[in-house]
């Protein structure tokens, strides 16, 4: 079992698999700050100074604490249930800036990988008269024994 699994573990699929992820991570880590911290604010400005990340809707006042809430960490510590749109909208953007990275990332490495090879030539036809696979050079069908390919257009 402990041979199985080291076969398993160091075959290429694996680790590449396991060098995305931690790559990935990190690549998230990295478009979420470039949204939070350099494309909102400015599209906050923008919009009248508006931080996306405190628009809230107040669903129910907290225990502690009753309504309306400045922000959305006073509503938090009151104990409100808030719906956070302002959150999704900032996801929104991120979800769309790792796409289009993602895109354009295999869009180049596409461009710098070799074409893939053509496919092999087929090595059979089907047979007009019977529907059978057959040879590609072959000039009688060996089920229906009809005439095909070169014969036929000879006759």
């Amino acid at each position: 079992m402990l041979g199985d699994f080291k076969k398993f573990m160091l075959r290429g699929n694996v680790i590449d698999l396991a060098v995305g992820v931690v790559v990935g991570g990190a690549f998230g880590g990295i478009v979420k700050s470039l949204v939070d911290d350099v494309i909102m604010p400015p599209i906050g400005i923008l919009m009248g100074g508006m931080d996306f990340s405190n628009l809230f809707v107040t669903i129910k006042d907290g225990a502690k604490t009753a309504g309306p809430y400045a922000t959305l960490a006073l509503a938090k510590e009151a104990g409100a249930t808030t719906l956070r749109y302002g959150l999704f909208i900032n996801t929104v953007v991120n979800f769309l800036i790792v796409g289009t990275a993602i895109y354009v990332l295999v869009k180049a490495i596409s461009r710098l990988l070799p074409p893939a090879p053509p496919p092999p030539p087929a090595e059979t036809k089907d047979c007009p008269h019977c529907a059978m696979p057959i040879p590609v050079k072959a000039t009688r069908c060996p089920h229906c024994t009809s005439t095909v390919g070169e014969a036929v257009k000879a006759a």
